[in-house]
């Protein structure tokens, strides 16, 4: 007994004094003075009211972000039937404009007047569309489509610039306001309409009843949509400068047109 007690000790004596830092640290429990646990920093537990409000904030945060969200979805959802109905007129409006060969100021002014016809769907009122490049006239309610009929665009009216040179004036495009309704008006062809029906001008010009046509709407000093005109007169199709309509589609809606009728034109 006494000679294994011996070994034991010599055991301890030999290896546990010649083992490596590491090794006796990882090998052995390290003593913890009592004091030095009593001065270790612990933090502090918030009270229980604390944390309920903690508790009733996040509640609330969450709350507000789900009905945030929902609120967000409706009206996304809201605007998404409103343009159901106008997906098709807003890409018409990107594909024309961008075959149009138009400069800066031109085309602005064009694509505010396709806008505002747009927006002219949401209204309750009656107004015209005459687009050009489709060569269609469209008498419209709102949204809704009331005629629709073949438009004929004239000429670019030639005018006189200051130096004599004959240049013709630029389409009219834009929104105006329906200044008269006429029926039947006299009118003085002017003497490039003679020219282009292969007839003599004669001295002076006279002024011809009818001669545009049976029915006319005046839009600018220049600018007219008149009905066709008949046999006898000067001007055949579309005077220049304006558009012209058959005469059965422009009698259909004549009465419902006002001074107050917007007509956009691109």
């Amino acid at each position: 007994m006494d000679d294994q007690h011996t070994s034991r000790q010599w055991w301890k004596r030999t290896v546990g004094s010649r083992a490596s830092g590491i090794f006796s640290r990882r090998t052995q429990f390290l003593p913890v003075d009592e004091a030095v646990r009593r001065r270790r920093l612990k933090l502090p537990r918030p009270p229980l009211e604390l944390s309920l409000a903690l508790l009733l904030c996040a509640v609330a945060f969450g709350a507000a972000a789900t009905r945030h969200r929902r609120h967000l979805d409706a009206r996304f959802s809201a605007s998404v039937v409103r343009s159901q109905a106008t997906p098709f007129e807003i890409q018409k409006i990107r594909r024309d404009l961008s075959g149009s060969e138009l400069d800066e100021a031109s085309l602005e002014k064009e694509l505010e007047t396709r806008l505002a016809a747009l927006d002219a769907q949401e209204s309750s009122e009656f107004y015209l569309v005459l687009d050009t490049k489709a060569g269609k006239m469209t008498f419209r309610y709102g949204d809704r489509i009331v005629r629709e009929a073949p438009l004929t665009v004239g000429a670019s009216r030639p005018i006189s610039s200051a130096s004599g040179e004959k240049i013709h004036a630029p389409q009219l495009s834009g929104a105006f306001t329906v200044r008269q309704k006429l029926e039947k008006p006299a009118w003085k062809p002017p003497a490039f309409v003679w020219q282009a029906a292969g007839l003599s001008v004669p001295k002076p010009l006279p002024e011809i009843p009818g001669s545009l046509g049976r029915y006319v709407v005046v839009l600018t000093d220049d600018a007219v949509l008149h009905s066709p005109p008949p046999s006898g007169s000067p001007l055949k199709g579309a005077r220049p400068g304006s558009f012209m309509v058959p005469e059965a589609d422009l009698a259909s809606i004549w009465k419902r047109l006002s001074n107050e009728t917007r007509v956009y034109v691109f």
